[in-house]
């Protein structure tokens, strides 16, 4: 084989591209992995690594202002450096970039850096930064690129006023005033930073409720500890226009969605962008030379093996569509790989997905919601049952001082089933993975309840929880 011929090329560095890359690797496939910018894409470098360094900074910075008295510690004048603050959050996602290049040198997979071009099935073009292209071929392209952020209508990013979640960030100077547009879970993480450290934030969604596709349940339990902490949610409400104004701001025309004629307008330093992304394929691909099936801004494949329209061309993660999490696109890369090797593997579940968000309360979920087992017409007691245990109630809860939220458990009535989990409250991102194991093993509410959970520990709202699906809750 020679030194540009591969048996596998993955296009993109992200948590789908690099775990694929060494998985294949692993698999003894001679491997090359091609990235334009930064190994580990967006995740690492500029979303779920460095805002979760940020929003632990202001987890940090809020309790120590707000409620270190109520813990008999004496923090007077607590301020913060701005400066600091994000370089800390770039110092943590340098570090992992640099262990990426290290992994890759150990599974003896092949960076390129530059801007890769499919040019045909089993061909790909690379042009480094210097406009020098070289020709890669292969027996298998893995396509994960990623997607970027969706700009509104008529009002595209500028990097300074009108931002998404890359330039919220890093900027050099901290707003007095934000308005975020989507109150998903990148909206509301980096409105819970930004107001943590001062600034004044209104949040816009067009849906009924912020975290519209959690249980309802959660998204008031949310709701509300957003407003006591002085962030405005206005939900039911549509953006009709933004403008940058000649004083340096911006201003964002909204109105609710039941009647655009009551129009107002808000007015801030800048405005963060968070209705979604589009899946970023820009340049990687002549559609008339290689008839790549495109479906809804995303690359469409089979989900079986991740092959898209063109056989020995497949495509993972973020590029592919909802839902657009960094643990689901690794989990497509290695199921996609080890398909490619032949290998017996488990497909990915796509109805037991675990989502996180990060902003405080944390909020965990995975499977059904009370209202999809509404919309597929189950009845409560009937068709479905809930356990909810408060963590008000738990005595681990109490001695952090983090009581706020709850433990919902919905399950099947006639055999116990898990059919979904809705956490909301302090590190429920840390207890969800036990439900996610006992989904996947089809455990019941009676197999958690003769699981022992040790106390005082959190966990033990899950055991709780379950005793409450069957009517048999100690200490709630």
């Amino acid at each position: 084989m020679s030194e540009n011929t591969y048996d596998m090329i993955v296009i993109g560095g992200g948590p789908a591209g690099y775990v694929g890359a060494i998985r294949a690797a692993q698999l003894g496939m001679k491997t090359a992995c091609v990235e334009r910018d930064l190994l580990g894409g967006v995740c690492l470098n500029w979303g779920c690594i460095p805002t979760k360094a940020l929003l632990a900074g202001a987890e940090f910075y809020s309790r120590l202002k707000n409620e270190a008295s109520e813990w008999g510690i004496l923090a007077d004048n607590v301020r913060h450096d701005w400066s600091k603050v994000i370089a800390r959050s770039r110092g943590v996602a340098g570090t992992l970039n640099r262990g990426i290049g290290s992994l890759f040198k150990k599974n003896k997979v092949a960076h390129i850096a530059g801007s890769a071009k499919i040019v045909a099935a089993g061909k790909v073009e690379v042009t480094d930064k210097d406009g020098k292209t070289e020709t890669l071929t292969c027996k298998h392209i893995v396509i994960a690129t990623g997607a970027g952020p969706r700009a509104l209508p008529g009002a595209g990013f500028d990097g300074e006023r009108i931002i998404n979640y890359k330039e919220a960030m890093s900027l050099p100077a901290q707003p007095k005033e934000l308005i975020v547009i989507g109150a998903g879970p990148i909206g509301m993480e980096f409105a819970y930073f930004y107001n943590a450290f001062g600034t004044k934030v209104t949040v816009i969604e067009m849906l009924d409720n912020v975290l519209p596709n959690e249980d309802q349940d959660v998204s008031k339990v949310v709701a509300r500890s957003f407003k006591k902490q002085g962030v405005e949610c206005m939900t039911s409400t549509k953006t009709l226009a933004v403008r940058k104004t000649s004083g340096g701001g911006v201003e964002v025309d909204i109105a609710p969605v039941s009647d655009e004629s009551k129009k107002t307008t808000l007015k801030a330093d800048k405005v963060l962008v968070a209705i979604g992304v589009a899946g970023k394929f820009d340049g990687l691909f002549d559609e008339k030379q290689l008839p790549i099936a495109i479906e809804k801004h995303h690359i469409k494949v089979d989900k079986s093996n991740y092959q898209t329209s063109v056989k020995g061309v497949y495509a993972v993660g973020d590029v592919i569509g909802p839902p657009w999490l960094a643990h689901v696109a690794s989990e497509e890369a290695i199921v996609c790989v080890e398909k490619i090797a032949g290998l017996h593997t488990h497909p990915v579940d796509y109805s037991s997905i675990p989502g996180c968000t990060y902003c405080l309360p944390q909020v965990a979920s995975l499977g059904m919601t009370e209202q999809m087992c509404k919309a597929q017409g189950l009845q409560p007691g009937v068709g479905y049952k809930v356990g909810k245990f408060p963590f008000q109630a738990s005595g681990k809860a109490q001695a952090l001082g983090s009581t706020e939220g709850f433990i919902k458990i919905i399950s099947d009535p006639k055999h116990g089933e898990i059919l979904g989990v809705h956490m909301v409250g302090e590190s429920v991102t840390e207890l969800l993975a036990e439900m996610g194991l006992a989904k996947r093993l089809e455990a019941t509410t009676d197999e958690l309840i003769a699981t022992m959970h040790a106390h005082p520990t959190l966990s033990e709202a899950v055991h709780e929880a379950a005793l409450g699906a069957e009517g048999r809750m100690i200490h709630a």
